[in-house]
């Protein structure tokens, strides 16, 4: 989802410049007022029913919905696509997806406990992955966590290579923090607490 913003752009080719235009949506991607302007454009775009939560980080809004209020979804999403035309945008529905979290451990005891029905054209996934962290619909962060090990195994092979390159170990080190050991603590406050024992020794 790209939030309304209005710029001015031009062009020049050969010492010819073209006329100014109007971009009547959307945010400039690396310009140095985009995180600024999208808060400000997007700051309208809240919730209908109490206790339903949304964030917004960049071009990604998440919105959570409690058990008490499960069957505000559709009405949530109307809100949004309503939202949306007002500022010239449109939900990308194929591209939304929801994850209806539960406790894999305790059985639906009534109608109640059931998972509330599919949203019209959002597809249901079990795993999602929240800036960089991916997690399942029962809390847990083992494919994150082999993923993470994937990619740091890589990175290992790597140093290896610049080693026998004969870089020194100081350079190794710098190399080690930045490549691997910032994957490993990518938003570790967030996911450690939901790894299992057997996760822990991995990493």
């Amino acid at each position: 989802m790209a939030c309304r913003l209005f710029h001015w752009s031009q062009s020049q080719y050969k010492a010819h410049t073209s006329e100014l235009l109007d971009i009547s949506a959307s945010i400039i991607q690396g310009s140095v007022v985009g995180p600024a302007s999208y808060v400000v454009n997007a700051a309208d775009l809240t919730t209908v029913t109490v206790g339903n939560v949304i964030f917004k980080y960049a071009d990604d809004t998440y919105l959570v919905i409690p058990a008490s209020s499960v069957s505000s979804g559709a009405t949530e999403l109307d809100h949004v696509d309503r939202w949306a035309e007002r500022n010239n945008l449109r939900l990308n529905r194929p591209k939304s997806s929801e994850i209806i979290f539960t406790d894999g451990m305790r059985m639906c005891k009534s109608t109640n406990d059931l998972p509330p029905a599919p949203i019209q054209d959002i597809r249901c996934v079990t795993s999602i992955k929240i800036l960089g962290i991916t997690i399942t619909n029962h809390l847990s962060v083992g494919d994150h966590v082999r993923d993470v090990i994937s990619k740091c195994a890589q990175s290992l092979y790597a140093l290896k290579l610049l080693r026998n390159h004969s870089m020194c170990d100081y350079s190794l080190r710098h190399v080690y923090k930045v490549v691997i050991l910032s994957k490993l603590l990518h938003a570790s406050p967030a996911w450690w607490g939901f790894t299992s024992a057997a996760d822990k020794q991995r990493l």
